[in-house]
């Protein structure tokens, strides 16, 4: 309990720390904030290693109900995941502070808001985890707003996250006070042992709430609408908190739902599968057409929860009739958001490079920045490279992984779990060709050919700390990538505080072995295999000697093996994702105008043509939209009811009272 107590002290001291003068503000935050990682990183790794809960109790700050801390596994896994993304976040924010986030609002809410992550999952009862999730929501909607007053996006983006993240709190706040209502303390252990004496349809409404609250904090669809507006219009370190942290505390939330409830009916769990199939391709489906950078980083946000819950979902199908399949997708779907953390966040920190460097997020707009920027663009290839699931980087472990489990949960199903996996299947191989057309475009435009903007072609490499950050989660993805066993043991351990671990899997330094499942994966012998490939080329190359080589010509990377080549030769995004966007036109419904101005001396010749294709989020256009008219509508006219009329309402009043007169009768 003291070690959290260290990291909650050291966390309000960066806060306090933000007053300070703005020339060592940031810096001073900075170095605390570090202090703050490192604290919450030891911890979680004594939790995981010793296997043993941290638990305590402090009336201190909360006399009535107090502070009740539980640091279980599973909670330690995110712990530790938060505080290796949130650490990267903070070394790239002392140089991106030139360009946004010094000011002392700013620096106070980025400390609280790292702070209240390595927090949440530490929370051992109900008032504990509603404090400080609150505390994240509201320091995180300070960031997402920082520039509100500059940009009307900004402001937009905050409204969205608000009022999302917001009604996702009340859901989770009502489905937990009815189960701490039928326990005997408000302590999750407590609700774990008397969640089964409730009624069959209590807990049904009490899952469902809990579930679409913490999907709406995760991303999922239709719930994510927050997330494309949020995680681009945010500063860089916090976009990389948001999507490689916060994100992941939505899905802590569904596993911890599953902890308190039970495994429940299989109903539960179609609805889950539902929700992450339709947030895995529609948010696959907006990453490979997306030309904004940041959004189409957000969508794959939501691409990638969707994975994640399908194995989730997956464990809940298998739990009773092959709990191997059942602990080996849990452990999948962990692995996956663990690996996720740390890609996402070195692309959105790239990302922000990007933006700092060039002021551009178009991708339309960008070209050539692995020439001016080769450290920066390493780390982003690192990044797509893990993102879509290529060997040997920690991405393709973690869905070789759930892919594994969905297979060999298919051995004695029955008829309704059969056809939900094969559509899991199947959405995961749609999802995985997408996800490598978004990266593709996003890299190969964005990085390679020529530059396509002044912006960009005057472009240099962000400062010294605004490398480290990134290259610190590429590495990671790397080291984890090549060496997963590192993380196994931790990880099992994390999955048995949620049911007991029956996979039989097993993992050596380089790979996993699924033991009587039958399965095996090597990433460090792929890894050994396609180094040895490349050095085979080289040598072939070499051997052909000078006059070999005088034959070889060099092209532009991405410039289709022409020799003169100019910016306008080359593919933009919007032009690389058009086959794709007339594919699922349907689906995406984008608005198109094309306007076409003729010379002033003859309308036979044409001077100018402008095409504009907007592809803005149909969920958000068709559902949302639609509502809040409507809500809008009923507003106006409901500001007849308040006239001033003392009259009225003393009629209001006396109308009130006999309604109530007659329920009470």
């Amino acid at each position: 309990m003291s070690a959290v107590a260290l990291l909650a002290g050291l966390g309000v001291l960066a806060a306090l720390a933000a007053f300070a003068p703005r020339a060592r503000r940031v810096q001073l935050v900075a170095t605390i904030l570090v202090a703050v990682e490192v604290v919450g990183a030891i911890v979680a790794i004594h939790v995981l290693v010793i296997d043993h809960p941290l638990a305590g109790h402090t009336t201190s700050l909360l006399p009535i109900t107090g502070l009740h801390i539980d640091l279980t596994p599973l909670g330690a896994l995110f712990t530790l995941t938060t505080a290796v993304v949130a650490f990267a976040a903070t070394i790239h924010w002392v140089g991106y502070r030139r360009h946004a986030m010094s000011s002392v609002g700013a620096s106070c809410a980025f400390a609280l808001f790292v702070t209240s992550l390595l927090l949440v999952p530490a929370a051992g009862d109900i008032v504990t985890f509603l404090v400080l999730w609150e505390i994240m929501a509201l320091t995180s909607l300070a960031l997402v707003a920082h520039d509100h007053a500059l940009r009307d996006e900004a402001r937009q983006a905050a409204w969205w996250y608000g009022a999302m993240t917001q009604g996702g709190a009340a859901l989770i706040t009502l489905g937990l006070v009815v189960l701490g209502a039928h326990a005997k303390d408000p302590s999750f252990a407590s609700i774990a042992a008397s969640a089964h004496h409730l009624p069959g349809a209590t807990r049904a409404a009490v899952f469902l709430a809990l579930f679409i609250g913490f999907a709406a904090k995760a991303g999922l669809v239709p719930a994510h609408v927050w997330l494309p507006r949020a995680h681009a219009e945010a500063p860089a370190p916090a976009s990389a908190l948001l999507s490689g942290a916060m994100v992941n505390l939505g899905i802590y939330g569904i596993v911890l739902t599953r902890t308190l409830l039970g495994v429940g009916p299989t109903w539960w769990w179609l609805v889950a599968g539902f929700f992450g199939v339709i947030s895995a391709l529609y948010g696959s489906l907006y990453a490979a057409t997306s030309t904004d950078l940041k959004r189409l980083l957000a969508y794959s946000t939501s691409d990638n929860m969707g994975l994640v819950v399908i194995g989730l979902a997956a464990s809940g199908f298998f739990f009773a009739k092959h709990p191997a399949a059942s602990s080996l997708a849990l452990i999948a779907s962990l692995v996956l958001v663990t690996a996720h953390a740390l890609y996402k966040s070195t692309l959105f920190l790239g990302a922000g490079s990007v933006q700092y460097a060039t002021h551009e997020r178009n991708l339309d707009q960008l070209g050539g920045l692995a020439r001016t920027m080769p450290v920066t663009s390493v780390a982003v290839v690192i990044g797509a490279l893990s993102v879509a699931a290529l060997p040997p980087l920690n991405g393709f472990s973690a869905e070789w992984l759930v892919v594994q489990s969905l297979v060999h949960g298919l051995a004695g199903a029955d008829p309704v779990t059969t056809v939900a996996t094969a559509v899991f299947v199947a959405a995961l191989a749609l999802t995985g060709g997408l996800t490598i057309v978004a990266f593709v475009k996003a890299v190969g435009i964005g990085f390679f050919g020529r530059a396509r903007s002044e912006q960009a072609a005057h472009a240099r490499e962000v400062p010294v700390s605004m490398r480290i950050g990134p290259g610190i989660t590429a590495t990671a993805c790397v080291v984890f990538g090549v060496a997963p066993g590192l993380t196994l043991s931790a990880i099992t351990r994390a999955s048995a505080t949620v049911a007991p671990n029956r996979s039989g899997m097993t993992a050596t330094l380089a790979g996993f072995h699924l033991g009587a499942l039958r399965g095996a994966v090597d990433p460090l012998a792929l890894a050994l295999g396609a180094v040895a490939a490349t050095l085979v080329v080289a040598a072939l190359r070499q051997s052909r000697g000078p006059a070999g080589a005088a034959k070889l010509r060099s092209f532009e990377p991405w410039g289709s093996g022409r020799v003169l080549t100019s910016a306008r030769m080359q593919y933009t995004a919007t032009s690389f994702a058009e086959p794709l966007q007339r594919v699922f036109d349907d689906v995406l419904a984008p608005q198109h105008d094309l306007d076409v101005s003729h010379a002033v001396e003859s309308r036979y010749y044409i001077e100018r043509v402008a095409y504009v294709s907007a592809n803005d989020d149909v969920v958000e256009r068709r559902l949302f939209r639609p509502v809040l008219a409507l809500a809008r509508w009923w507003g106006v006219r409901a500001r007849g009811i308040a006239n001033g009329s003392v009259h009225r309402y003393l009629a209001y009043g006396f109308v009130v009272l006999v309604l109530a007169l007659v329920v009470v009768s």
